[in-house]
């Protein structure tokens, strides 16, 4: 396990010393992620080596860190971007696979690897149920249960990605407390575009879509599908247990529609009516039976042959963006949506008079009303209104008794008013501030976000530093619950902490780029299931403080050969709880440590070759540290030949040492895995 206390500093100087190796290299463009786009370079814009370091890099388009367009180096918060292009590069399948290689997130999930894996994203400390999940700038966590799986979410469908670590209250309130993750999907194109991708792999993989794009008069369009299938019966083994097999119950079909109607009113008013359908059958393969000691005589994962899981989603809203004014200074937005989540396992291979369904479902409507204004050279306010009302049902049937009982069915309704004002000093030195106000019908719904934060811009390094007050409304699950082995605690108080952050942009010359962040951040009443009472519930148990660092860095190390390099270090420290076991241990899977890096090629004929790897340290399964995970390293080889200006080649092979491990007790990897794909577009 990458440990971060001491060993910090001795990884900081080994850093700073591959950056001053790294000096002896010349080349010209500096790749913009880890992997390149699909655009084919010009040789004129192949010789502008500036224009990939900033314009790549620093110059991406993003919209999480201020709740408005914006770019990469205009935040003083530190924020990743992957693009749709890049994601295609890697061959991911999904949000999920896509955000695999980016600094600052653990987002291997806790159930395995396949396409259809439950994710599992830790973002400095926190847990699923404490990231935010956007979908164009719309929340869609489950407000029930707190979180949402983002294997649900296919690849082809998507325009970027934005990762933002940290808390995020101020912009978006309850479930940002850890970090935001925001899915921007594809918009309409003025020239008519059709795209069609075929995949073909390992463990029957086959995934076909369809997109087009384009434009008819006053009306843009982008319409798609996505099917995914594949059976993930793959041999393994598990020492622990002496146990080897084969995988059974992992297979799935998924299929997803898309559609965005993008209607110009005039040239200063746009409404857009965007529509995701999300529909999956999967098999539940269940674990391997290990004993579990913290239970006395042992707890036992089980295998399953016959679990099912369904879902069926649609996820829908309404946009309405005007120019206020007669000049660019001034945007107004309405977004009107709803959303409706549902899904059901089938449980059923317990005994008959134990066999049971288990159904979830969610409708969610809400509206965020935006208005952005610079309303001086150097100054701009954003401030907004938000409201999301939650009706959310959790119930259990049971298939001998004919007996549904229900988990909790209740509702939430939330609104908040936000405000952010950004000023420039100077030309170099800027300072934002900002403020929310919550308002739940959850009894400590409520809540006072504030935040600040500041950036210098000097000629090849910008120092910037934040502050930001966070909270998490507890779920209804957490309140409610009172299905199984899970009770419910309704005098629960939301989880509230305080995130910093410093860090450096530092340009290498004409050739590379280093990003480094410290941060810290504080948890307080955090939640959790506690087995140390008499009634095992959930409660607030204590605090958690979490250090680290995530260091980002892309070279050119000569012509069309490129590398990136991050590693992000996390020390989440529980320091007070409930149960005095728990205290001065690591907060349990939020601990690995990881490194990612990788070496490329790219021709500006679109030739491209990379060589990845992914490495996660050691982290524990409890918090008392009793038991843990040992931490693995993988590498991935991936291809893309053009074989003409409309058909392109893809072909990747991921974990080709066919490293063996365990996400989460009993549940393996899929091992050496392949695929290959033919990507037309005409």
């Amino acid at each position: 396990m990458y440990t971060f206390r001491a060993n910090i500093y001795w990884e900081f100087f080994l850093i700073l010393n591959l950056i001053a190796i790294s000096t002896i290299f010349n080349g010209g463009k500096v790749s913009a992620q880890n992997t390149p786009s699909n655009e084919i370079p010009t040789p004129e814009k192949e010789a502008d080596i500036e224009l990939n370091v900033i314009d790549k890099l620093l110059n991406q388009p993003v919209f999480s860190p201020f709740r408005t367009e914006g770019t990469v180096k205009d935040s003083t918060r530190p924020v990743y971007v992957i693009t749709g292009q890049e994601i295609e590069a890697q061959g991911a399948r999904n949000v999920r696979e896509a955000i695999r290689f980016l600094p600052g997130v653990l987002p291997d999930g806790t159930v395995g690897t396949e396409v259809q894996a439950f994710s599992g994203q830790f973002i400095r400390g926190s847990n699923s149920s404490q990231v935010l999940i956007l979908l164009d700038s719309k929340p869609i966590n489950n407000l029930g249960s707190g979180g949402f799986d983002l294997s649900e979410i296919p690849s082809n469908i998507i325009e970027r990605i934005e990762v933002l670590p940290g808390g995020g209250s101020t912009l978006y309130g309850s479930g940002a407390i850890g970090g935001v993750i925001n899915i921007i999907t594809r918009r309409p194109t003025d020239k008519p575009t059709t795209e069609v991708k075929v995949t073909a792999g390992a463990y029957g993989l086959n995934q076909q879509s369809i997109q087009t794009t384009g434009k008819a008069g006053n009306l843009g369009y982008s319409i798609g599908y996505n099917r995914t299938q594949a059976e993930y019966n793959y041999p393994y083994s598990i020492p622990e247990a002496n146990f080897e097999g084969t995988r059974k119950n992992n297979d799935v079909l998924a299929n997803n529609f898309n559609l965005k109607l993008q209607a110009d009113l005039d040239k200063r008013n746009t409404l857009t009516f965007s529509a995701l359908y999300l529909g999956k059958e999967q098999g539940i393969p269940g674990g391997v039976p290990i004993p579990l000691p913290r239970f006395g005589q042992g707890y036992f994962n089980s295998l399953t042959d016959n679990n099912r899981k369904y879902t069926d989603q649609v996820l829908t809203d309404l946009t309405w963006n005007s120019k206020l004014g007669q000049g660019e200074d001034s945007l107004l937005t309405a977004k009107f949506y709803a959303d409706f989540i549902n899904s059901k396992s089938e449980n059923l291979t317990l005994p008959a008079s134990s066999q049971r369904r288990f159904d979830n479902q969610q409708d969610s409507y809400g509206v965020q009303v935006h208005h952005n204004w610079k309303f001086a050279r150097n100054q701009t306010l954003t401030y907004d209104f938000d409201y999301r009302s939650v009706a959310a049902k959790n119930s259990t049937f049971n298939y001998s008794t004919n007996l549904n009982s229900i988990t909790y069915n209740d509702s939430i309704e939330q609104g908040a008013i936000f405000a952010r004002y950004e000023v420039d000093l100077t030309p170099n030195y800027s300072l934002n501030f900002g403020l929310r106000q919550d308002f739940s019908s959850l009894t400590n719904g409520s809540f006072t976000s504030p935040s600040v934060g500041t950036k210098l811009a000097l000629s090849d390094t910008t120092i910037r530093a934040n502050y930001i007050r966070n909270f998490q409304a507890p779920s209804l699950f957490n309140l409610y619950a009172n299905g199984g082995t899970y009770v419910g605690n309704p005098n629960l108080k939301p989880e509230k902490g305080d995130s910093y952050d410093i860090g450096i942009d530092q340009k290498l010359g004409k050739f590379g780029l280093l990003r480094l962040t410290y941060f810290n951040n504080t948890i307080s009443d955090l939640i959790a299931y506690n087995f140390a009472v008499p009634v095992a519930t959930y409660e607030n148990i204590g605090l958690v403080r979490t250090q680290g660092i995530e260091a980002s860095l892309n070279l050119q190390l000569a012509n069309n050969i490129y590398a990136f390099v991050n590693y992000t270090a996390n020390d989440p420290r529980i320091l007070e709880s409930t149960n005095s076991a728990e205290e001065d241990k690591e907060l349990r899977f939020a601990d690995a440590d990881s490194i990612n890096a990788g070496i490329s090629y790219e021709n500006y004929k679109g030739l491209y070759a990379g060589f990845l790897m992914h490495s996660l340290g050691a982290y524990p399964t409890n918090n008392t540290n009793t038991e843990s995970l040992s931490g693995y390293t993988t590498f991935d080889i991936k291809l893309r030949i053009p074989l003409s200006e409309q058909l392109t080649i893809n072909g990747n092979v991921d974990n080709i040492f066919d490293q063996r491990y365990q996400l989460f007790a009993g549940y393996p990897d899929a091992g050496r895995v392949f695929q290959v794909g033919f990507h037309w577009k005409f």
